[in-house]
């Protein structure tokens, strides 16, 4: 792998730097006193808490937070905002086929970012009603969906056969290391703006009148630098060789593959690359053109369900309940405020960026199927004994460390392994002539899947409390039978052996 190579494929997976912020930024937006106001979540007649969230039973005691009250309808506003961002996810993804195949993989994911860049504007200025702020969030979506799409199937249309695998897992190494700047901006901004507010212990005679709202419009606004980020850097970058082979641009095909592989047109590596994806192509013609129909053929439909499945299990392990709302788990095993909203979060979605890499090795190593075996079986463990753990909080802070050290063997568990693994395999598994739209069902599905998920979420924690991690304990144990006993393993194979053996299993 050369530097440029690198260059390409680093730029590309910002796309999942874009998805992990936005995902990481509502977990610490969603526990902001101002937005709980604002959006009418809470309520606030001026009362104060102590430093451990207790009620202040005397003048005396020293006051640190808002004592809100929660409105009827919070579990359900706050899982329609949440959600309207997957919603937007999924209905990008259903546009990427047409636009990925018409204005190519580069372009349509420039446009995306500056969707993105739009989406989060809408946001950071929203009116005091729930409506603007959801319109926000489903645009930002529409560009996360289109570009989980195309990000992974550029990355691998550019990148080596042999590093392949390595490459494209940076699309989820991005989305952690975007989770992880999320958290640590928008917790110094929680710990300056929600600490010793201004006006503890006074009445007040609106209790929904609006605090200063600084806070959440920073936080949702900064969304604006990596969209930018993302379209401009990526207007340097060259178009898919395989797509330009599509479009009769050969020779711009042959002068992409030689820029990455650092030598000129007439080499015989470029030569072969070149020759190779002519090839697929004129077989592709040949069969006459794609439709949706052809991912249920014969010859494709088991790669089909497979990465469908794929995508579905990844989001029923539970990580997504666990990153949107853990400030909310742990205030529920029994954290203090500070400790569940700036130093769990932080520290988790650290152990989340940092296991990225494990599955970046591994992923070449053990392969796809090997992992994917692994992680179901340990997220498994560890939710039930999450669960486990939290039943004995009562007795000490021993045990809500044990629970809460669970969860992060749990987020590690899954970084590993279900994190990189689906997006991969769905990038690779599918014909050059049906690649984008095998890899828009998969991407459906991991964003249907993240919506049913995000919008019930609030809503399961508050009537099951931690015995959701059990839910999610059975839908791991499913998950292991899927990957022992459906799932092919691809590790190792340029796309055009792909086809070969995927069409031998169908």
């Amino acid at each position: 792998m050369n530097s440029f190579q690198f260059l390409v494929a680093v730029t590309a997976s910002l796309g999942g730097l874009l998805f992990g912020y936005e995902c990481g930024v509502m977990n610490v937006v969603l526990v902001m006193d101002a937005f709980r106001i604002f959006f009418k979540f809470h309520n606030w007649n001026g009362d104060a808490l102590d430093e451990n969230g207790k009620k202040i039973k005397s003048d005396t005691q020293e006051k640190w937070y808002r004592d809100l009250k929660e409105a009827d309808n919070k579990a359900m506003l706050e899982g329609v905002i949440t959600s309207s961002f997957v919603l937007g996810a999924l209905c990008g993804a259903l546009m990427a086929t047409y636009l990925g195949e018409k204005f190519g993989r580069q372009r349509t994911i420039m446009i995306g970012a500056c969707i993105f860049t739009c989406g989060a504007i809408i946001q950071g200025l929203s009116a005091r009603t729930w409506i603007m702020i959801a319109i926000g969030r489903l645009i930002t979506g529409l560009s996360i969906g289109c570009n989980g799409v195309l990000c992974p199937t550029y990355i691998s249309e550019v990148a080596p056969a042999k590093i392949r695998g390595t490459l494209s897992s940076c699309y989820q190494l991005m989305t952690t290391f975007g989770i992880i700047v999320a958290a640590i901006i928008n917790s110094i901004v929680w710990y300056y703006t929600n600490i010793k507010p201004e006006g503890l212990g006074k009445i007040r005679s609106n209790i929904w009148e609006e605090v200063p709202n600084f806070e959440w419009r920073f936080a949702l606004l900064f969304q604006v630098v990596p969209g930018l980020g993302l379209a401009i850097l990526m207007s340097f970058l060259p178009k898919s060789p395989r797509w330009l082979c599509s479009k009769d641009r050969d020779e711009e095909a042959a002068e992409v593959l030689a820029k990455l592989n650092a030598t000129s047109t007439s080499d015989s590596v470029v030569q072969e690359e070149l020759k190779a994806i002519q090839e697929d192509v004129a077989a592709t013609r040949a069969a006459g053109s794609s439709s949706v129909g052809e991912l249920f053929s014969p010859v494709i439909r088991r790669r089909t369900f497979i990465t469908f499945l794929m995508q579905l299990f990844q989001q029923w392990t539970g990580i997504n309940v666990i990153m949107y709302y853990q400030s909310q788990i742990y205030g529920e095993i029994g954290f203090t405020k500070f400790m569940s909203t700036v130093v769990l979060p932080i520290i988790n979605n650290f152990v989340n960026f940092i296991s990225t890499f494990p599955g970046m090795w591994g992923i070449e190593r053990l392969g796809r199927k090997t992992l994917l075996i692994i992680g179901s079986l340990m997220m498994m463990v560890f939710h039930i004994s999450t669960w486990a753990f939290s039943t004995q909080t009562f007795r000490g802070k021993m045990w809500q460390y044990f629970a809460v050290a669970s969860i992060f063997l749990m987020v590690f568990s899954f970084a590993w392994t279900w994190g990189p693994v689906p997006w991969v395999y769905q990038a690779e598994v599918f014909p050059l002539r049906v690649r984008v739209k095998g890899s828009a069902v998969g991407t459906v599905s991991n964003f249907l899947n993240n919506w049913i998920i995000a919008f019930v979420g609030p809503a399961l924690m508050k009537a099951w409390s931690t015995k959701t991690f059990l839910l999610f304990a059975a839908a791991c144990l499913l998950a292991w039978i899927y990957s022992q006993f459906y799932v092919i393993e691809s590790k190792g194979l340029n796309l055009e052996e792909m086809d070969a053996k995927m069409a031998g299993k169908a």
